[in-house]
């Protein structure tokens, strides 16, 4: 039989979705399920999105340019305009979905071996499109004592040789929910400017800030306009996540000519998706107003609620719709599994994505799990009934 690549070997397996066939098996079992396991939010989508696609009127479903509509680019400046990124149509290059936004850049910016600074954890797929881009992510620790804070330049320029390339950000952060404070994005941009890196600014969950924090892209700090690559989707911001329509953000009128080879290479982004997202850029501000009122409840009750379990510590993050919880617990992967295989409450059990596959440190987050609060009060409150339960009686508990 022929053998497969060793590319393939490699392609690490998505901790968010790898638990899918024992939830699926539980379900069989008539269990109900909640769901925290992965970003996709109950939100509705803005009808303005929804009434788009409905009202689509053409007689052949043909290609757009490889870079994206007109229409639809200068429609998205205008919104990046509005929080001040100061770019234009032509700064704009669509892709299908934020994934490919990452692994076109990674293509982009990197060589074979290069390396890209990540602070962990990080969203698991990064992982994934390093390995398809055949490049090498060197992570740096944050801690969850202090929340996932940035950690110290020192602790940057201590990994920093001549392969390094670039540092990503999430921000506000996936899975932590940490948002970066102006300071600290001032410290990056002090490292990328003497080192004369890349800044990758992943921003799909810019509209999540929550108690009044201020979001800071590095788009608003001078000097770095040849570093910085914003990474960006509807997913999020319009509860889209069907969509799949992302783009890259960059005025490095360079690297913005060799992204759309990539992007000519895979012909165009979907065209009905831009029709959408393009009247999606005027949902009215009150949306976004009564998301955010929604997910701060939400953020309330589940921080409140974990940390109110013997043994569980959750610190309280700024923005996104996830936490990472720390539990008294011997193995994450071993637990979420459990929890679906072997667990009940009443007939209900509770999907979580193990922590593990958020760091790229091996050992690192073994008694950690990301929930994401896309769900109701109701169900988030009783989510955490089956959580405190299965902690009582979960062979692996620990003394923590």
């Amino acid at each position: 039989m022929p053998s497969i690549s060793h590319k393939g070997a490699l392609m690490p397996a998505s901790p968010i979705r790898k638990l899918t066939p024992f939830a699926d098996q539980a379900k069989k079992q008539g269990k109900k399920i909640y769901h925290l396991n992965i970003g996709q939010p109950d939100i509705q989508t803005p009808e303005i999105m929804l009434d788009a696609v409905k009202n689509i009127d053409f007689k052949v479903w043909a290609y757009t340019a490889s870079e994206g509509t007109e229409t639809y680019r200068t429609k998205l400046a205008s919104y990046y305009n509005k929080l001040n990124y100061g770019v234009s149509a032509s700064d704009i290059l669509v892709t299908n979905g934020g994934s490919e936004a990452i692994t076109i850049i990674f293509q982009a910016c990197l060589n074979p071996g290069e390396e890209v600074i990540i602070p962990e954890p990080f969203y698991a797929n990064y992982n994934g499109f390093a390995c398809s881009a055949d490049i090498v992510v060197k992570p740096i620790m944050s801690y969850i004592e202090n929340g996932f804070a940035l950690p110290s330049i020192e602790e940057f320029e201590k990994l920093i040789t001549e392969k390094t390339k670039a540092i990503a950000i999430c921000n506000p952060n996936n899975p932590t929910g940490y948002l970066y404070s102006r300071k600290e994005l001032e410290d990056l941009r002090a490292l990328c400017l003497k080192y004369d890196l890349y800044l990758f600014s992943d921003e799909a969950y810019r509209e999540f800030c929550y108690d009044g924090k201020e979001f800071i892209s590095p788009m608003h700090l001078e000097g770095l306009e040849e570093h910085v690559v914003v990474f960006d989707t509807v997913s999020k911001r319009y509860s889209a996540c069907g969509a799949r329509l992302g783009c890259i953000v960059t005025k490095n009128k360079e690297l913005y000519q060799v992204s759309l080879k990539f992007a000519q290479a895979r012909l165009s982004p979907p065209s009905v998706a831009q029709i959408a997202a393009t009247a999606a850029v005027d949902t009215p501000d009150s949306y976004f107003e009564a998301v955010s009122k929604e997910y701060t409840k939400r953020r309330d009750v589940l921080v409140a609620g974990l940390n109110a379990i013997e043994g569980v510590f959750c610190p309280n993050p700024g923005g996104a719709f996830y936490v990472v919880a720390r539990l008294p617990i011997d193995n994450a992967d071993k637990f979420c599994q459990w929890m679906l295989e072997e667990f009940d409450y009443q007939n209900e059990t509770v999907m979580m994505a193990p922590a593990t596959g958020f760091y790229s440190t091996e050992g690192a987050g073994t008694d950690e799990v990301r929930l994401a609060y896309v769900l109701n009060e109701t169900d988030l409150k009783n989510a955490l009934v089956c959580l405190e339960k299965a902690l009582e009686v979960y062979p692996g508990k620990t003394s923590k």
